[in-house]
């Protein structure tokens, strides 16, 4: 029932699904075991977007940061996931890393520890800037 009325509103408001992302976007998985089991095989560090489709910073994130010139230059780099905190698939991955609040982005190294967290919306150089020291943090571990 709570889904059926978030997907309602999702649609009367126009807010796009969490599956729909803009053109330029990375190329998301969208599921934590998927993300990491990517990570492993390829060593590479991994995003993990927790978000919904009804949260204002999430889809203001997935519209204009993600797919942004600054953040592009990182797609390749990681290994991203889009995780919808709304799917009940979803609930151990958002227990484990204690999503409370959205847009909730881990960062993680291709093992899967934690490298760092943010919690909120950003813009996109700074989102560049946050990917940058990432990846430094990765490199000197």
């Amino acid at each position: 029932m709570k889904k059926a009325i978030l997907l309602a509103l999702a649609a009367a408001t126009g807010l796009a699904l969490a599956s729909d992302f803009p053109k330029g976007s990375p190329e998301f998985k969208d599921s934590s075991p998927s993300a990491l089991s990517a990570a492993k095989k390829s060593g590479k560090p991994v995003i993990m977007v927790f978000s919904a489709a009804w949260c204002p910073p999430c889809q203001a994130m997935k519209k204009d940061v993600y797919p942004s010139a600054a953040v592009k230059a990182f797609h390749d780099q990681f290994i991203w996931a889009y995780i919808d905190v709304d799917d009940e698939r979803n609930e151990g991955a958002a227990k484990k890393f204690g999503v409370s609040s959205i847009p909730h982005i881990e960062f993680l190294n291709a093992e899967g520890k934690e490298i760092e967290k943010q919690i909120g919306g950003t813009s996109s150089e700074d989102f560049a800037k946050k990917l940058a020291n990432i990846l430094a943090k990765v490199k000197k571990s």
